[in-house]
């Protein structure tokens, strides 16, 4: 029987090797179990696009609702975040999505949200791990009698989203303003929502394909060059992408350059302190840049540093006044929003800020730069055996690493994986992924090509 584990963000597993009817059976009994503990009775229950998204979560509907649990299930494809708004929307007590977000076509996976419409935080996470049981899950009801027996409602998730988006934007100045935006779906959840919300929107992979054509559905510069091709030809001026379940951002400038998280991360920082004269705490995992921190301190907002993953930074906005929350991998939260990582909600809010400032997304960042300074990030994802990648993170535990290429480190810092700063501009970073069997490398310079360099030192070092 396979031992379940949830990682960084749900449980994930390779469809039809792990990721099966059967194991997603236990995962959801685990879960109803959990419910009842909790004296909760209602949840609403999503899936993406990915291969098998309705079979699965019919499944999931199927196991809650022997155990009397009331479902909501949404229509069609929907991505995490039209889940966790409908939480909030619908008064339900939990929501369950269907997805393994960003990571390659051949996984599918399972997300737990809870009623303030975020991730539920790691310690019912764990609860909801220690109940999930040994063997299969047999006798439960058909999917159509839980309608008949008044257990299963369908809920139109995307209308509620899009009525929250119209009442939040001013959509109209986005529309008639000077952006000509090209949308990137990369086959995911977003599909739907971006092209109703903004139609003069040109279109790119925004057809339903669970195999994604081969491509991992992550926003990032090396699996955007359709994106990057298609502004650097054309007259339009902005690239937007996110990620198969549509929590995750990235973004291209006028020029067809990528504009990591990083940089919006700093930009949402900026309008909302700056332009909006909001306050609150700033929070970021520990792969984000330090330029936010020096962002931060400019408008005297209180930063804090938290492990990988979004769940961390959903733990601390329930609990206190968080002004702008966010991970190098994509997923970005605002206050006046549920707390949750949403790439659409992110998209249009760093475009009412162009559109309001008249300023397009290069000299917005340039705007940036004359605070922080500027600079430069990437990431490489290296597919290593397990004991490699062991090994590596033993070497950096016992402090063997002490310089990249001809550099010296200068100082190490170990909140989640291991940092290596080589001067306060550069550093390089290490850590085992959460969600996928690689070895993360990121690294910050002043420059691209100093980061490139800084990324194949490091290779060599590693071995």
């Amino acid at each position: 029987m396979d031992k379940i584990k949830f990682g960084t963000d749900g449980w994930r597993a390779i469809i039809a090797e792990h990721y099966t009817v059967e194991n997603v059976k236990r995962v959801a009994e685990a879960t109803a179990l959990w419910m009842k503990s909790k004296n909760l009775h209602s949840a609403v229950i999503g899936h993406d696009a990915r291969f098998g998204g309705p079979l699965f979560a019919q499944t999931t509907a199927c196991v809650l609702g022997k155990h009397g649990i009331k479902i909501k299930m949404a229509q069609g494809v929907v991505t995490t975040p039209m889940v966790s708004l409908g939480i909030v929307k619908l008064e339900a007590d939990l929501g369950i999505v269907i997805t393994a977000s960003h990571n390659p076509p051949s996984y599918n996976g399972y997300k737990l949200k809870s009623a303030y419409g975020g991730p539920t935080i790691p310690a019912e996470i764990a609860e909801v791990e220690e109940l999930i049981p040994d063997t299969y899950i047999s006798e439960v009801p058909s999917f159509s009698s839980l309608k008949e027996a008044g257990m299963l409602e369908f809920v139109d998730l995307e209308e509620i989203y899009f009525q929250h988006c119209v009442s939040n934007f001013d959509l109209e100045a986005i529309r008639n303003s000077h952006i000509k935006l090209v949308y990137d779906a990369m086959y995911g959840a977003g599909l739907h929502i971006v092209p109703r919300l903004l139609p003069e929107t040109l279109l790119l992979r925004c057809d339903e394909n669970p195999g994604f054509k081969g491509c991992p559905p992550e926003p990032i510069r090396r699996n955007l060059g359709l994106l990057s091709k298609t502004l650097k030809e054309s007259e339009y001026n902005l690239g937007l992408a996110n990620d198969g379940d549509a929590d995750r951002i990235g973004m291209y400038d006028e020029d067809g350059n990528f504009v990591d998280s990083h940089h919006l991360l700093l930009l949402l920082l900026y309008y909302l302190a700056e332009v909006k004269k909001m306050s609150g705490k700033v929070i970021i995992t520990f792969s984000v840049t330090d330029k936010m921190k020096k962002l931060a301190e400019h408008f005297g907002l209180e930063i804090e540093v938290t492990k990988i993953g979004f769940k961390y930074i959903a733990e601390i906005m329930i609990k206190e006044d968080v002004l702008v929350g966010g991970e190098e991998s994509g997923g970005l939260a605002v206050k006046g929003h549920i707390p949750e990582r949403d790439g659409v909600w992110m998209g249009l809010l760093i475009m009412e800020f162009m559109a309001k400032s008249g300023k397009s997304l290069k000299a917005l960042i340039q705007d940036i730069y004359d605070i922080v300074g500027p600079f430069a990030f990437d990431r490489d994802d290296l597919h290593l055996t397990n004991e490699k990648k062991l090994a590596i993170m033993e070497k950096c535990k016992a402090g063997e690493i002490n310089q990249i290429g001809d550099q010296q480190i200068i100082r190490t810092e170990n909140v989640d994986g291991y940092k290596f700063y080589l001067n306060e501009n550069e550093w390089v970073m290490i850590r085992p992924s959460g969600t996928e069997p690689v070895l993360r490398v990121y690294s910050q310079a002043p420059t691209l090509d100093r980061v490139k360099e800084i990324l194949q030192a490091t290779h060599a070092t590693l071995g």
